[in-house]
Protein backbone atom coordinates (compact mmCIF):
# COMPACT_ATOMS: atom_id res chain seq x y z
CA UNK A 1 0.00 0.00 0.00
CA UNK A 2 2.71 2.20 0.83
CA UNK A 3 4.53 1.55 -2.68
CA UNK A 4 1.27 2.10 -4.20
CA UNK A 5 0.79 5.97 -2.32
CA UNK A 6 4.40 7.21 -3.26
CA UNK A 7 3.51 5.70 -7.06
CA UNK A 8 -0.25 7.79 -7.44
CA UNK A 9 1.80 10.67 -5.44
CA UNK A 10 4.72 10.73 -7.90
CA UNK A 11 2.29 10.60 -10.78
CA UNK A 12 0.06 13.46 -9.42
CA UNK A 13 3.06 15.79 -9.66
CA UNK A 14 4.62 14.98 -12.76
CA UNK A 15 1.13 14.91 -14.86
CA UNK A 16 0.31 18.34 -13.06
CA UNK A 17 3.54 19.46 -14.97
CA UNK A 18 3.53 17.36 -18.39
CA UNK A 19 0.95 15.23 -20.70
CA UNK A 20 2.15 11.50 -19.99
CA UNK A 21 0.89 8.81 -21.01
CA UNK A 22 -0.37 5.45 -19.63
CA UNK A 23 2.41 3.79 -20.52
CA UNK A 24 4.41 6.44 -18.94
CA UNK A 25 3.03 6.01 -15.65
CA UNK A 26 2.99 2.67 -16.02
CA UNK A 27 7.21 2.64 -15.17
CA UNK A 28 6.69 3.96 -11.95
CA UNK A 29 5.49 1.06 -11.11
CA UNK A 30 8.94 -0.75 -11.09
CA UNK A 31 9.73 2.71 -8.79
CA UNK A 32 12.01 1.49 -5.67
CA UNK A 33 11.58 3.18 -2.22
CA UNK A 34 11.62 2.56 1.11
CA UNK A 35 9.53 4.63 3.64
CA UNK A 36 10.97 6.55 6.16
CA UNK A 37 9.00 8.54 8.75
CA UNK A 38 10.43 11.92 10.14
CA UNK A 39 8.95 13.85 13.48
CA UNK A 40 8.94 17.96 13.59
CA UNK A 41 12.12 19.73 13.06
CA UNK A 42 14.04 16.29 12.49
CA UNK A 43 16.66 16.72 9.98
CA UNK A 44 16.15 14.58 6.35
CA UNK A 45 19.43 15.55 4.78
CA UNK A 46 22.29 18.49 6.57
CA UNK A 47 24.53 20.26 4.35
CA UNK A 48 27.44 18.91 3.62
CA UNK A 49 26.10 15.19 3.21
CA UNK A 50 26.18 13.31 -0.32
CA UNK A 51 23.35 11.16 -1.28
CA UNK A 52 22.19 8.37 -3.78
CA UNK A 53 18.78 9.10 -3.11
CA UNK A 54 15.63 11.41 -3.87
CA UNK A 55 13.32 12.32 -1.19
CA UNK A 56 9.44 12.12 -2.29
CA UNK A 57 7.18 13.75 -0.03
CA UNK A 58 3.57 11.81 0.81
CA UNK A 59 2.81 13.73 3.44
CA UNK A 60 3.36 16.17 5.84
CA UNK A 61 5.63 19.29 4.72
CA UNK A 62 9.35 20.04 4.20
CA UNK A 63 11.48 23.20 4.15
CA UNK A 64 14.91 23.40 2.46
CA UNK A 65 16.70 25.71 5.82
CA UNK A 66 19.89 28.05 5.46
CA UNK A 67 22.28 26.01 7.49
CA UNK A 68 24.06 29.74 8.17
CA UNK A 69 21.04 32.04 9.46
CA UNK A 70 20.82 32.04 13.57
CA UNK A 71 17.00 32.12 12.88
CA UNK A 72 16.46 29.05 10.91
CA UNK A 73 15.73 31.07 8.02
CA UNK A 74 13.32 29.13 5.26
CA UNK A 75 14.60 29.16 1.67
CA UNK A 76 11.52 27.29 -0.12
CA UNK A 77 8.90 24.55 1.21
CA UNK A 78 7.62 21.31 -0.16
CA UNK A 79 4.18 19.56 -0.24
CA UNK A 80 3.16 16.37 -1.34
CA UNK A 81 3.94 15.05 -4.22
CA UNK A 82 7.15 17.15 -4.90
CA UNK A 83 10.85 15.65 -5.15
CA UNK A 84 12.74 17.87 -2.31
CA UNK A 85 15.99 17.68 -4.00
CA UNK A 86 15.80 16.48 -7.79
CA UNK A 87 18.98 18.50 -8.07
CA UNK A 88 20.89 15.76 -6.61
CA UNK A 89 20.27 13.62 -9.58
CA UNK A 90 23.17 15.97 -11.06
CA UNK A 91 24.73 17.11 -8.10
CA UNK A 92 24.60 14.60 -5.37
CA UNK A 93 26.39 17.20 -2.38
CA UNK A 94 23.81 19.25 -0.12
CA UNK A 95 24.30 22.56 -0.01
CA UNK A 96 21.36 23.48 2.72
CA UNK A 97 19.50 21.61 5.53
CA UNK A 98 16.80 19.61 4.72
CA UNK A 99 13.79 19.31 7.66
CA UNK A 100 10.33 18.18 8.16
CA UNK A 101 8.26 21.07 9.45
CA UNK A 102 5.70 18.96 11.21
CA UNK A 103 5.61 15.11 11.07
CA UNK A 104 6.14 14.05 7.39
CA UNK A 105 6.16 10.70 5.68
CA UNK A 106 8.88 10.31 2.65
CA UNK A 107 9.61 7.75 0.33
CA UNK A 108 13.68 7.60 -0.54
CA UNK A 109 13.68 6.52 -4.03
CA UNK A 110 17.33 5.67 -5.90
CA UNK A 111 18.78 8.36 -8.15
CA UNK A 112 19.34 5.56 -10.75
CA UNK A 113 15.36 5.10 -10.70
CA UNK A 114 15.01 8.53 -12.25
CA UNK A 115 18.33 8.19 -14.64
CA UNK A 116 16.63 4.94 -15.68
CA UNK A 117 13.34 6.65 -15.93
CA UNK A 118 14.49 9.67 -17.81
CA UNK A 119 16.24 7.21 -20.42
CA UNK A 120 13.23 5.32 -20.97
CA UNK A 121 10.60 7.68 -21.72
CA UNK A 122 11.49 11.19 -22.73
CA UNK A 123 7.64 12.35 -21.79
CA UNK A 124 9.10 11.35 -18.27
CA UNK A 125 12.27 12.90 -19.07
CA UNK A 126 10.50 16.51 -20.04
CA UNK A 127 8.37 16.01 -16.75
CA UNK A 128 11.35 15.34 -14.74
CA UNK A 129 12.94 18.39 -16.12
CA UNK A 130 10.33 20.72 -15.75
CA UNK A 131 10.33 19.58 -12.05
CA UNK A 132 13.56 20.66 -11.02
CA UNK A 133 12.86 24.16 -13.81
CA UNK A 134 9.99 24.56 -11.47
CA UNK A 135 12.07 24.83 -8.21
CA UNK A 136 14.42 27.16 -9.67
CA UNK A 137 11.89 29.75 -11.18
CA UNK A 138 9.73 29.38 -7.58
CA UNK A 139 12.58 30.47 -5.83
CA UNK A 140 13.18 33.36 -7.96
CA UNK A 141 9.60 34.41 -7.45
CA UNK A 142 10.68 34.22 -3.59
CA UNK A 143 13.74 36.51 -4.25
CA UNK A 144 11.66 38.98 -5.49
CA UNK A 145 8.87 38.59 -2.76
CA UNK A 146 11.80 39.68 -0.60
CA UNK A 147 12.72 42.42 -2.07
CA UNK A 148 9.93 43.95 -3.24
CA UNK A 149 6.66 42.70 -1.77
CA UNK A 150 5.74 44.10 1.41
CA UNK A 151 5.22 41.64 5.13
CA UNK A 152 0.96 41.45 4.14
CA UNK A 153 1.77 40.82 0.11
CA UNK A 154 4.29 38.20 0.68
CA UNK A 155 2.42 36.35 3.45
CA UNK A 156 -0.49 36.16 1.18
CA UNK A 157 1.31 35.35 -1.80
CA UNK A 158 3.10 32.41 -0.23
CA UNK A 159 -0.33 31.06 0.88
CA UNK A 160 -1.91 31.41 -2.78
CA UNK A 161 1.46 29.92 -3.93
CA UNK A 162 1.34 26.63 -1.33
CA UNK A 163 -2.63 26.40 -1.84
CA UNK A 164 -2.12 25.92 -5.54
CA UNK A 165 0.59 23.54 -5.24
CA UNK A 166 -1.42 21.27 -2.91
CA UNK A 167 -4.65 21.35 -5.41
CA UNK A 168 -2.46 20.46 -8.54
CA UNK A 169 -1.94 16.83 -6.84
CA UNK A 170 -5.60 16.46 -5.46
CA UNK A 171 -5.47 18.20 -2.00
CA UNK A 172 -7.12 21.45 -0.20
CA UNK A 173 -9.71 21.62 -3.05
CA UNK A 174 -12.06 23.10 -0.49
CA UNK A 175 -9.67 25.80 0.21
CA UNK A 176 -8.59 24.22 3.63
CA UNK A 177 -5.25 23.03 4.28
CA UNK A 178 -3.14 21.79 7.10
CA UNK A 179 -1.12 24.29 7.73
CA UNK A 180 2.42 24.11 6.31
CA UNK A 181 3.79 26.29 9.35
CA UNK A 182 3.90 27.98 12.32
CA UNK A 183 3.79 31.23 12.22
CA UNK A 184 7.48 31.47 13.34
CA UNK A 185 8.12 29.52 10.52
CA UNK A 186 6.09 31.71 8.12
CA UNK A 187 8.16 34.20 9.59
CA UNK A 188 11.36 32.41 8.99
CA UNK A 189 9.99 32.04 5.23
CA UNK A 190 8.73 35.90 5.05
CA UNK A 191 11.81 37.35 6.03
CA UNK A 192 9.76 39.39 9.09
CA UNK A 193 10.22 38.72 12.56
CA UNK A 194 7.07 36.40 14.17
CA UNK A 195 5.42 39.18 15.75
CA UNK A 196 5.24 41.00 12.74
CA UNK A 197 4.56 37.36 11.34
CA UNK A 198 1.20 37.32 13.70
CA UNK A 199 0.04 40.86 12.98
CA UNK A 200 -0.07 39.83 8.70
CA UNK A 201 -2.00 36.74 9.59
CA UNK A 202 -4.33 38.84 11.97
CA UNK A 203 -4.54 41.82 9.29
CA UNK A 204 -5.85 39.12 6.93
CA UNK A 205 -7.87 37.76 9.34
CA UNK A 206 -9.62 41.35 9.58
CA UNK A 207 -9.84 41.37 6.15
CA UNK A 208 -11.96 38.13 6.15
CA UNK A 209 -9.45 36.53 3.94
CA UNK A 210 -8.68 33.14 6.13
CA UNK A 211 -9.18 31.75 8.81
CA UNK A 212 -6.12 30.38 10.68
CA UNK A 213 -6.62 28.63 14.01
CA UNK A 214 -4.47 25.85 15.27
CA UNK A 215 -2.90 23.54 12.70
CA UNK A 216 -6.01 24.23 9.62
CA UNK A 217 -5.85 27.48 7.19
CA UNK A 218 -9.25 27.84 5.80
CA UNK A 219 -8.85 29.80 2.65
CA UNK A 220 -12.56 32.07 2.97
CA UNK A 221 -12.31 34.87 -0.15
CA UNK A 222 -9.73 32.96 -2.42
CA UNK A 223 -9.90 35.95 -5.40
CA UNK A 224 -9.27 38.53 -2.54
CA UNK A 225 -6.02 37.06 -1.00
CA UNK A 226 -4.82 36.19 -5.20
CA UNK A 227 -5.75 40.27 -6.05
CA UNK A 228 -4.04 41.24 -2.85
CA UNK A 229 -0.92 39.40 -3.52
CA UNK A 230 -0.90 39.99 -6.95
CA UNK A 231 -0.27 36.30 -7.49
CA UNK A 232 0.19 35.00 -11.16
CA UNK A 233 0.42 30.88 -10.60
CA UNK A 234 2.32 30.79 -14.61
CA UNK A 235 5.86 30.44 -12.70
CA UNK A 236 4.48 27.30 -11.63
CA UNK A 237 4.70 25.72 -14.75
CA UNK A 238 0.89 24.16 -14.79
CA UNK A 239 -0.19 22.39 -17.66
CA UNK A 240 -2.38 25.34 -19.22
CA UNK A 241 -3.17 28.42 -17.38
CA UNK A 242 -6.62 27.23 -16.36
CA UNK A 243 -5.19 24.17 -14.61
CA UNK A 244 -3.21 26.31 -12.30
CA UNK A 245 -6.21 28.24 -11.20
CA UNK A 246 -8.51 27.11 -8.35
CA UNK A 247 -12.03 26.92 -8.87
CA UNK A 248 -14.28 29.45 -7.36
CA UNK A 249 -14.20 28.70 -3.62
CA UNK A 250 -17.54 27.35 -1.92
CA UNK A 251 -18.28 29.94 0.83
CA UNK A 252 -17.25 29.35 4.75
CA UNK A 253 -19.14 30.22 7.22
CA UNK A 254 -18.00 32.98 9.29
CA UNK A 255 -18.23 31.18 12.63
CA UNK A 256 -16.31 28.26 11.04
CA UNK A 257 -14.26 26.20 13.64
CA UNK A 258 -11.02 25.45 12.34
CA UNK A 259 -9.33 22.67 13.65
Amino acid sequence: MQAGFAFSKLADRLTSLAEISSDDLDLLADMPSSIAHFGARQAILRHGDETTRCCLLLQGYLSWQNPESPDGQITSICVPGDIADPHTLYRPRIDGNLVALGPAIVALVPHRFFHELAARSPAMSRALLLMLLTDHAIQRNWTISLGSRDALTRVAHLLCEITVRLQSVGLARDFRLSSPFTQSDLAAACGISPVHANRTIQELRRCNLLQWRGKTIAITDWRGLVRLAGFNPAYLSMRSGEDARPPLPRPVAADVAVA
